[in-house]
């Protein structure tokens, strides 16, 4: 699964006018106000869930992890601020590099969207434009040819001898810039000790793990995706995912079990924004809407999240505070 400031998370909200809902819509209501027979809130059973929204749009979904998790938008803008800290390390050493300046992916989404497609397809225009093709209107970004390196600044660049025999030891690195400070490369280049682990690794530890307190760039990312398989095998996604899969069957397309295998299971992959998927996509989200899956779903996933921001706070916590020291970097690099 694919997954996208300190961006204050939202509780999903009913609509003000809501559809009338078939039985199906009904049940699985009802099956996600439920306690589990295992406790209920507790820390080891299924969690209560607040509010469900009815039919959400996707792109509105907040979860309570992204307030510790970067836009498509802030993403690139950091790989930015790594670049310029990877050619100020590199002339030091007397060494020109051209910062690789990326654009913003085309598409990309703010804090809004990040969730489109965490469900599998679900807004039905897209659906009806282009099927399963997630590419589409997004072009392909074109990288500049990387301008070749002499040996001297590959050494400086990668704090390694290039061609280095099979089963040789690796040159030292370091987790963070307060151990690199101890740790001896054993390479110069012009009178100066090249960093663990090169520019390229010293660019990384000034920006993501300047102290030994650092916590990892992806842990919240971590938490997110273990919320998200959690949420796979509760009882009231089951029940949703049961009824999904009936409502795809009446369609014609039988034997689905989620959203996540209509692709492969359809033999869609060679044309995924083709007629044939077009056709498959509509009927996915036509159902998805019809048992409110992406409402249900993204209320028991919210619950797990809230969970785990529970259990995790005081790291969190830490890792939120250096996340916005990031930015402060960032700002006086700019």
């Amino acid at each position: 699964m694919n997954r996208s400031s300190g961006i204050r998370s939202r509780p999903l909200l009913r609509p003000a006018l809501r559809p009338v809902l078939p039985a199906a819509v009904l049940l699985a209501l009802v099956l996600a106000g439920c306690s589990d027979p295992d406790g209920g809130g507790g820390a080891h059973g299924e969690p209560e869930l607040g509010e469900v929204a009815v039919a959400p749009a996707a792109a509105s979904i907040s979860l309570p992890l992204d307030a510790y998790t970067d836009t498509d938008a802030e993403t690139v803008r950091m790989g930015q601020v790594q670049q310029r800290l990877l050619s100020r390390c590199m002339a030091r050493y007397g060494f020109p590099y051209e910062e690789v300046r990326p654009s913003d992916p085309a598409g990309a989404q703010g804090p809004e969207g990040r969730h489109q497609v965490l469900f599998g397809a679900a807004d039905p225009e897209f659906a009806a434009a282009h099927g399963y093709d997630l590419t589409a209107g997004k072009g392909r970004p074109v990288k500049p040819p990387a301008a070749p390196l002499s040996e001297s600044a590959t050494l400086v660049m990668h704090g390694e001898r290039p061609g280095g025999a099979e089963g040789a030891a690796q040159p030292p690195d370091a987790a963070n810039e307060e151990e690199a400070a101890k740790v001896d490369s054993g390479i110069d280049v012009g009178g100066q000790k090249v960093p663990p682990g090169g520019c390229i690794r010293e660019a990384y530890r000034k920006l993501y793990a300047p102290t030994k307190d650092s916590v990892d760039l992806l842990f919240p990312f971590g938490l997110a995706s273990e919320a998200h398989e959690r949420s796979k095998s509760d009882s009231r996604v089951a029940a949703v995912l049961k009824n999904w899969s009936a409502c795809m069957g009446k369609s014609g397309y039988t034997g689905l079990k989620d959203p996540y295998e209509v692709v492969q299971k359809l033999g869609l992959e060679a044309d995924p924004g083709g007629p044939k998927a077009v056709t498959a996509a509509k009927a996915d989200v036509a159902c998805k809407r019809e048992v409110n899956l992406v409402g249900i779903w993204a209320a028991v996933e919210t619950a797990y999240q809230k969970r785990l921001v529970e259990e995790q706070a005081e790291t969190l916590a830490l890792y939120k505070k250096q996340r916005e020291a990031r930015y402060r970097l960032a700002a006086g690099l700019s």
